[in-house]
């Protein structure tokens, strides 16, 4: 029988092709069948340190604006600015002439009206005057001599001193200006100890009161089992600590949801100064916290799931809490134990209902080589 050369040429090509599909189908059933490797694990129960991050406002515990007492023109300054004061050093002062004019005609008013009071007396031993004369004289002293205190003390207020010691900030007036009562002049910084002022949302807040307990003074919050750090603009922790108490505000901000906390920090050294930013680290240990990794779970419409393998192989889908979250694992608040299996990879292959074959990882192994996330 004669075949042509088309049909020839097509029968070569068929008895070619059959060995190579053969060996790619069985490539395809090998891959699918590792494809399908699940591993499984079970949560772990161990203390960990959860940190979490607070942007923060620092603030001096002690910051004024110091201002003019008196009018007048001002006397050569005695300080410059970012100079460290004193309590009770002078920082101003204005000409203080016609204070010490007025002063010394005060002075004389209460001098003669002594004089008046002390001839009455001797007018009254004398039976001359009757005592409620010599009590309208007594009347008269007073009223002089209060005078006299008073100016007095409006000389005093042409200088101004340091309440407290303190850094000086910038000077808003120079020698020679003609300056008014309350005209700001500088400000006065005490950065002994700085205040750390930083924004807590309200579950946390109700978290940290949770763990504190019955508490004597419901101004400060103890932060039990925590360490607070503060980290600096440019990324360096500073080196005080900052303990693990803080004060709280009285009322939350009802737009963001918010309680503001201050931590008291202090600052030996002076490097903090008014006004700085930074971030508060609250370091806190959760003993016998149930941990799990993060790839072992998926997310559906916002809820977090995890698949729980049973004595008989059968995977059900479960519902868990999150607690905390870390950066590549899960601490859990409810919805799973520590003597349960869940499945740690291959979870977009399993299906509720379905019954698996799984290899079992132990969880310090599962814990110790973290490298995806959550699917």
């Amino acid at each position: 029988m004669k075949v042509s050369p088309i049909l020839a040429v097509a029968l070569a090509l068929t008895s070619l092709s059959l060995p190579a599909c053969e060996r790619t189908h069985a490539e395809e059933k090998e891959h699918h069948h590792e494809h399908q490797k699940i591993v499984v694990t079970s949560p772990k129960a161990k203390d960990v340190v959860v940190t979490q991050q607070y942007v923060c406002q620092i603030r001096s515990q002690r910051n004024i604006e110091v201002r003019a007492l008196q009018e007048g023109y001002l006397e050569p300054i005695p300080i410059r600015e970012g100079q460290t004061v004193k309590t009770g050093d002078v920082l101003f002062s204005v000409v203080p002439t016609l204070y010490k004019a007025r002063l010394e005609a005060e002075q004389a008013e209460a001098q003669f009206a002594r004089v008046e009071r002390d001839n009455a007396k001797r007018l009254y031993e004398q039976k001359v005057i009757s005592i409620q004369e010599v009590a309208l004289y007594d009347a008269k002293l007073a009223k002089a001599e209060a005078k006299a205190a008073q100016a007095l003390a409006e000389l005093n207020f042409t200088v101004v001193t340091a309440r407290f010691d303190g850094i000086i900030d910038r000077l808003y007036q120079q020698q020679g200006s003609l300056v008014k009562k309350e005209d700001l002049l500088t400000t006065l910084s005490d950065n002994s100890v700085m205040w750390v002022y930083f924004n807590v949302p309200e579950a946390r807040y109700l978290d940290y009161k949770l763990h504190q307990g019955k508490a004597q003074d419901n101004g400060q919050l103890k932060l039990l089992d925590s360490r607070i750090e503060l980290v600096l603009a440019d990324g360096s922790k500073f080196d005080q600590p900052a303990g693990d108490t803080v004060t709280i505000e009285g009322k939350f901000n009802n737009e963001t949801g918010n309680i503001p906390f201050r931590a008291d920090v202090p600052n030996p050294n002076r490097l903090l100064r008014h006004n700085q930013t930074g971030n508060v680290l609250i370091h806190q240990t959760v003993h016998n916290a149930i941990v799990i990794p993060q790839r072992a779970t998926f997310e559906v419409l916002d809820k977090r799931y995890v698949y729980v393998v049973g004595e008989d192989h059968v995977a059900h889908q479960r519902l868990i809490t999150i607690q905390h979250e870390m950066d590549d694992i899960f601490i859990i608040k409810s919805g799973i134990g520590v003597d349960e299996k869940i499945v740690l990879e291959g979870v977009r292959q399993v299906h509720e209902g379905e019954k698996v074959e799984y290899e079992f990882h132990k969880p310090e192994d599962a814990l110790a080589h973290q490298k995806n996330h959550a699917e």
